[in-house]
This record gives C-alpha cells, structure tokens and sequence, in this order.
C-alpha cells in the first residue's frame, strides 16, 4: 500500500493532522518527518515491530542500531537517560535546537530495545512538527535520518522526492517543506569530557 503524502503547515501544524499522524504511529506506522535539519524516519518508540521494520530499512540488525529519541522538551528525560546537572544545564540552554546529546541510558531503554543499550541520543528540535507529534502522542519518538543515495548530497531535502523513494516502505510521509542537508552535531556526554562525535549545524562551543 502506498504512503500518505500530507502537507503540514511548519510554523502552525494543523492539530487534526497531527492527530492523524499520532494514530498512524500509534498503530505501529512509520513516518518521515521534517526536523530543524534533515528529514528523518520514525516510529513509537513502544512498538517493537515497528523499530524492526526501521531496523530492516537502514539495513541493520535491532540490537547494533543507534538510534535516537525525539522528545518535546527535557521534563521526561529522567524516563530515557541518567543525566548529571552540568549536563541538564547544558543541555537546556542548547535546546530546542540541531544537537544530539548521547547520554548514559535508563534502565528503561534495554527494555524498549530488547538489547543491552547503554547509551541513548536524545533529540529536541527546533521545529513544531515533530514537537507538536510527540506532545500529543506522550511520549518520544525513534528518529534515524533520511539519507540520500547521491554521491554528492548525503541527505535528501526535497519532500516530493523523499516520498517518491519511500512511498512504499513507510506509512506516511509530512511535507513540511524542504530540509536542511546538514546533520545535527552529536555531543556525547557519557564521560567526563564532553566530546563533539559529529560535527552538524549546531555549534555547541557558544553553550559551554
């Protein structure tokens, strides 16, 4: 069956399409989402079938898979991650916006992934849409970035083309205009040096 195109306002999402996406994913849909940088490719984080259909899309096995969290904001971030307080304070004053934290994981998320993860990626973005999804699903959402099979051009920006490609492996994919095709920075904050692991379009340097 092919996907559903559905055209999202970026700045004010219409609440009845988000609620339509939020059933999708609450019956183990995925769907391809715009993010303050590049699209990216999601699921209920509860549903196992689903996280294994995104496991088999990026061509790897469940247990080897980093993946990361979209949440709203950091008031449940305590569920996901083991946060120290330098950390939380940094992590506050960098979100919303284009980071990837990589925090030491709760108890909770082996339990979600059926693996022995020790490590998390927690993503806020800086965009309404997938906020405006997880606040109304209630809680976070898988991401992995849409990649592009261009040699030159890593990440796919065009909506219209992303769903071309993916019209038949996803549920639903949200045209909330073109994207960015640069990734988010990836902080890893399990040590105690915090340490840049991907450079992206966030420049963490102005929040330490």
């Amino acid at each position: 069956m092919s996907a559903q195109f559905i055209k999202i306002h970026p700045e004010n999402p219409e609440l009845r399409k988000i609620l339509q996406v939020v059933e999708c994913l609450r019956d183990g849909g995925l769907v391809i989402y715009p993010t303050d940088t590049v699209y990216g490719l999601g699921c209920d984080i509860h549903n196992q079938r689903a996280v294994e259909k995104i496991c088999h899309i990026k061509g790897i096995k469940p247990q080897k898979i980093n993946l990361s969290f979209i949440c709203n904001d950091l008031s449940h971030i305590a569920e996901y991650a083991n946060v120290d307080t330098p950390v939380f304070k940094l992590m506050k004053k960098a979100l919303p916006g284009p980071f990837t934290f990589i925090l030491r994981a709760s108890n909770d998320v082996p339990r979600i992934f059926h693996s022995n993860k020790k490590t998390v990626g927690i993503r806020v973005p800086d965009h309404n849409i997938p906020r405006m999804i997880v606040k109304e699903l209630g809680h976070p959402i898988i991401t992995t970035s849409v990649k592009d099979d261009d040699e030159i051009i890593e990440y796919s920006t065009d909506p219209e083309l992303i769903f071309e490609k993916y019209e038949h492996l996803v549920d639903i994919v949200i045209d909330g205009g073109y994207g960015n095709n640069v990734a988010s920075t990836v902080v890893d904050c399990t040590r105690d040096e915090i340490e840049v692991i991907r450079e992206g379009l966030g420049d963490i340097d102005q929040f330490l």
